[in-house]
């Protein structure tokens, strides 16, 4: 017969929720809200209402072929025809599947208008029924009584989340066949329509809590729903956030890791691994530096939607900074990695464009094959031929060997060796003097350190101070080596300077100058007779720290020597700026200026700038007599190297002082 009004019946409590969120959280969130639960409460009627217009036409039948020879022709097929025919059509026009098809907007036209619809069409089938009564005698009258209570009672039972419109469907049938039964003298009038009306009564309320019962639970479901949509973006957001790094959106460094850990616990190992590649940019610091970190923020982008191109690579992340971890196929033969890395190498060289800058890098890395170790074992294979590649040049590709291995297991074992000694009792002092070879008198002398990992083997700097470095024991070394030269070899008391070299990491740790101040107070050493001797190397990651440091060193009275000076780290034009007292030429330099008239002009060059500085200038590694005149001739004074005195124990160096001075007395 009919349907409900859907903002009259399913959204009567809902209206409330609604303006209450309109005044909260804003319409749109209600606007949602409303057209889901429209969508719901028409699916559920479109269950319903064919169901009931099929009890219609059926009853309409039954009337019709009971009345067939009682009423005139139109009469009895009225029922069947017009609101049989109708009630087939609105039956029709609900099935479930039409209804999901339709718009909100079409559903929200068909529940506003069939509420009276449905009172409508109830109230026609009871006129039409009344009409049949007029015909029949009292079993007739008591048949037409029973299929109106069927109707009436299976319409307002069918509405029952739709309480107003089976009030309305309630009103329109009752009313009119009460009024009528009262009047028809039927024996059991007053009966009749008591039993109707209270048993209506009584469905209508039980209409109501269904309805409201309707009401609280899709509104609990709707709910239960965001929630669950809500729960699976946190979840995906979660996934996100612990898998993909935000910034390129490469793979993290704890995803990739967990990648390598899967390649791992598979069965391929030895040839059948697969391979893990690492890449370090090379340039990326200046290109931050330079440009600033939204330039290097486009760069690493940048980066990362190369290697998502790249054909064989099974997965790759960030592990952070500016590295980069790629797993590649395993059916990739030694050959087949090395071309397909060098072709990566080449493809990192093209310029990413910044702006209006345009940005150029490129990126060194280390393959290593994954076979049946720890991913950090892997890793640390990896990060060996890595820095392999990083010594050799830039954009080099190194491919972890079987003599890498080798040189790995030694340097994890004298590594520990190194951890674990004790530094008072393994390392040595060796004493070398300079010379000024204009008076050929001794100047001062340099302290060199050496270690032994058994007592028997020393080692120089330049083989263990990575050691050190790898350990964290740098600091330890700095202060017992410049203790212990203050202790044993003692040059301010003869006139002479005494040189300690500092580590890179020494330079530019805060608190180093105050303590090394300290130790050469207490030693009743003059602070400018002491001369530190840093690296360009130790200069050039943070240039401005650095020179922060150095005028700290040199407010404690210290004196400034650049060490090898001329290696390829930093260039003339920027010696000015740093508080120097002392450049070093590097040996390699001093090897060269006999035969290479190129390191002639350059060691000119360094001592015409030191000159126009006013610091002094040593000349390192000077081993005959050839390269000591070559110097000479351009002008360095101050020589130091093995054609003037090897490194020799303090009792030695000081002797030779003490002697030298008795001489010129």
């Amino acid at each position: 017969m009919g349907t409900s009004h859907l903002y009259a019946d399913a959204l009567a409590g809902p209206k409330r929720l609604a303006v209450n969120v309109r005044r909260g959280l804003g319409g749109r969130w209600a606007q949602r809200k409303g057209d889901s639960f429209t969508k719901a409460y028409a699916v559920n009627l479109s269950h319903r209402l064919p169901l009931l217009y099929l009890v219609v036409v059926f009853n309409c039948v039954l009337m019709a072929l009971r009345f067939q020879s009682l009423t005139p022709v139109w009469i009895w097929l009225f029922g069947p025809v017009a609101i049989g025919g109708f009630a087939i059509w609105r039956a029709y026009y609900w099935l479930p599947q039409r209804v999901a098809a339709r718009s909100l907007a079409t559903l929200r036209h068909d529940l506003g208008g069939m509420s009276w619809l449905g009172a409508a069409s109830a109230f026609l089938f009871a006129l039409w029924a009344m009409t049949l009564s007029n015909y029949g005698d009292d079993s007739a009258q008591s048949f037409i009584h029973y299929i109106i209570a069927v109707t009436l009672f299976s319409g307002v039972l069918g509405l029952g989340h739709a309480p107003l419109t089976a009030l309305r469907i309630a009103f329109a049938i009752t009313f009119p066949t009460s009024v009528q039964t009262l009047l028809s003298g039927h024996p059991n009038a007053l009966e009749v329509v008591l039993v109707q009306t209270v048993v209506t009564a009584l469905l209508l309320l039980i209409t109501n809590g269904h309805h409201r019962d309707f009401v609280k639970l899709e509104l609990s479901r709707q709910r239960l729903v965001r929630r669950e949509r809500q729960a699976a973006l946190l979840a995906k957001d979660n996934m996100l956030q612990a898998t993909v790094d935000p910034l390129t959106g490469a793979l993290n460094r704890r995803a990739i890791l967990a990648r390598l850990e899967t390649e791992l616990a598979g069965k391929h190992t030895g040839p059948a691994a697969a391979w893990l590649a690492l890449i370090d940019l090379d340039g990326f610091k200046h290109i931050n530096d330079t440009y600033g970190h939204a330039a290097g923020d486009t760069v690493l982008a940048a980066i990362a939607s190369r290697l998502a191109v790249v054909e064989r690579v099974r997965s790759f992340g960030r592990l952070g900074g500016d590295e980069f971890a790629i797993i590649l196929d395993a059916d990739l033969d030694e050959e087949s990695v090395r071309t397909l890395a060098n072709d990566l190498s080449d493809a990192l060289r093209a310029p990413v464009i910044h702006g209006n800058a345009v940005l150029r890098l490129s990126g060194s890395i280390g393959v290593h094959r994954v076979a049946g170790r720890s991913a950090s074992d892997c890793l640390e294979r990896a990060d060996a031929a890595l820095y392999k590649a990083k010594e050799q040049s830039d954009g080099t590709v190194v491919v972890f060997s079987p003599d890498d291995e080798t040189e790995l297991l030694q340097r994890a074992a004298i590594t520990r060796q190194f951890n674990d000694s004790d530094l008072e009792q393994r390392i040595k002092l060796l004493y070398q003097p300079i010379i000024d070879i204009g008076s050929n008198h001794v100047t001062g002398f340099e302290a060199f350190a050496r270690w032994s990992p058994d007592g028997e083997r020393w080692l120089s700097p330049g083989q263990f101070m990575s050691l050190a470095v790898a350990t964290g024991r740098t600091g330890e070394m700095t202060r017992m080596v410049l203790a212990r030269a203050l202790s044993e070899c003692r040059t301010w008391e003869q006139g002479r300077t005494l040189s300690i070299n500092l580590a890179p990491r020494d330079v530019m740790r805060a608190g180093t100058p105050d303590v090394l101040a300290q130790l050469v107070e207490e030693a009743g050493a003059p602070p400018h007779s002491i001369i530190l001797e840093v690296t360009e190397r130790a200069l050039i990651d943070d240039p401005k720290r650095a020179e922060a440091q150095l005028k700290a060193f040199r407010a404690r009275g210290f004196r400034i020597a650049l060490d090898d000076f001329g290696a390829g780290w930093s260039s003339l034009s920027q010696v000015h700026s740093l508080p120097l007292d002392i450049i070093k030429i590097d040996q390699a330099l001093s090897r060269a200026l006999a035969n290479d008239p190129g390191a002639r002009a350059l060691v000119s060059s360094i001592v015409s700038l030191t000159w126009q500085l006013g610091i002094d200038c040593t000349i390192e590694g000077v081993e005959d007599e050839a390269q000591a005149e070559t110097a000479r001739s351009l002008g360095v004074r101050l020589m130091q190297g093995y054609h003037f005195g090897h490194p020799a124990p303090a009792a030695q160096a000081m002797a030779s002082l003490v002697s030298a001075n008795t001489n010129a007395a």
